[in-house]
C-alpha cells in the first residue's frame, strides 16, 4: 500500500489523547494533518474539548483507543463525538483501535452487566454514525451496534513480520478454545501451518490454569496467537506448557498490548523468545523489554479510513 494523496475537502481527522503517535502516523499515510482541538481538564477532573476549525458538512474520523486509563479515554471519545455532532459534522466515524470493556460480551452468571453492549450504546447515543475497530475480543460485538461497523485486523502486519523471519516447522497455537477461529485464520495465512490448542480452565478473571495441549508441537516453532495480552498469565503458562511438550521455540503474537501488572515481569522471564504486538495501544518505555517487538498498524487504519471515505470495500483488504 502506498501513501494516499489528500485531495478531498470533506475528510477531517482528529485524535484523542490515548495514542497521539498512532494518529500522527495515520495522518501521514493519508497525507494530511490532524485537526486542531482544545483539550483541558477542570480542577475536579472533568474534561473540556473544543474543535478549533469548521467541520460543518465534513466527514470526521476520531482516533481514540480506549486503553488505560480506560474510563478517561472512553469519556474523552464520547465528548469528542458530541462536540463534532454539535458542530454539524456530516458523518462521524469513531476509529477505535482498541475497544474497551469487550471481555464482558455476554451473561455467564446472574446479575452482571454486558459492558460491551453498554459501551456500544454510549458511543451510538453520543452521536457516532459509524465505527472502525480493530481485532475485537469477540466478533459478535459488531452486532451490538445499529450503525455501520467496519472490523479490521492487525494480523497482516504480524504475518508479514513472521514471514520475514523465515521460521521453519511452524505450528500455530491458540491459547484457549475461544481463540481457535483466530488461530486457524492465522495458520491458513502461514501456508496452512498446523494448529494446536491449549486446553485451559479459568478459575477467575485474570487467573488461568493451563491443563494440556491438543495437537503436536514437539520439535516445532510454536506461535501463540491472541487478540490481547493483559496480565500475560495465560500466554506465559501456555508457553511453559509448550516447552514441556517439546516445542523448540515459542513466539507470542497479539494485536493489543494491554500489559497490566505483572505482564512485563512474566513476558521478560525468558520463556517466550519474542513477543510481537502492534501499536493500537501505546507501549511506554517503562513497559518495553528486550523480547518485545512493536509493529505499526497505522497504514492499515489509514487505508481503511480512505476506503470508507471513498465508499469502497474495507473487507477486501484482507482477502
Amino acid at each position: 500500500m502506498s501513501p494516499i494523496p489528500s485531495e478531498t475537502n470533506r475528510l477531517r481527522l482528529f485524535s484523542g489523547s490515548a495514542n497521539l503517535t498512532l494518529a500522527q502516523e495515520v495522518a501521514r499515510y493519508l497525507g494530511m494533518d490532524i485537526g486542531p482541538m482544545l483539550r483541558k481538564r477542570f480542577a475536579d477532573g472533568e474534561l473540556y474539548i473544543q474543535i478549533q476549525e469548521s467541520i460543518r458538512g465534513c466527514d470526521v474520523y476520531l482516533i481514540q483507543p480506549c486503553c488505560y486509563p480506560v474510563n478517561d479515554h472512553l469519556m474523552e471519545l464520547l465528548i469528542m463525538i458530541d462536540a463534532c455532532r454539535r458542530a454539524s459534522a456530516r458523518q462521524i466515524t469513531a476509529v477505535i483501535p482498541y475497544y474497551c470493556y469487550a471481555r464482558a460480551d455476554r451473561k455467564t452468571a446472574g446479575r452482571e452487566s454486558i459492558t460491551a453492549k453498554l459501551v456500544a450504546n454510549l458511543i451510538t447515543q453520543a452521536g457516532a454514525n459509524r465505527i472502525l475497530a480493530m481485532d475485537l475480543h469477540s466478533a459478535q460485538i459488531q452486532g451490538y451496534f445499529d450503525i455501520p461497523f467496519d472490523h479490521v485486523y492487525g494480523s497482516p502486519v504480524i504475518l508479514d513480520y513472521i514471514a520475514s523471519k523465515n521460521l521453519s516447522e511452524i505450528v500455530v497455537v491458540s491459547p484457549d478454545v475461544g481463540g481457535v477461529a483466530r488461530a486457524r485464520a492465522f495458520a491458513k495465512k502461514l501456508d496452512d501451518a498446523p494448529l494446536a490448542i491449549i486446553d485451559k480452565r479459568r478459575q477467575s478473571h485474570n487467573v488461568a490454569e493451563v491443563l494440556n495441549v491438543i495437537g503436536d508441537v514437539e520439535g516445532k516453532t510454536a506461535i501463540l496467537v491472541d487478540d490481547m495480552i493483559d496480565t500475560a498469565g495465560t500466554i506465559v503458562e501456555g508457553a511453559r506448557l509448550l516447552q514441556k511438550e517439546g516445542a523448540k521455540r515459542v513466539y507470542a503474537c497479539a494485536t493489543h498490548a494491554v500489559f497490566s501488572n505483572p505482564a512485563i515481569e512474566r513476558l521478560s522471564s525468558g520463556v517466550i523468545e519474542e513477543v510481537i504486538v502492534t501499536n493500537t495501544i501505546p507501549v511506554p518505555e517503562s513497559k518495553q523489554f528486550p523480547q518485545l517487538t512493536v509493529l505499526s498498524v497505522a497504514n492499515l487504519i489509514g487505508e481503511a479510513i480512505w476506503r470508507i471515505h471513498e465508499d469502497s470495500s474495507v473487507s477486501s483488504m484482507f482477502r
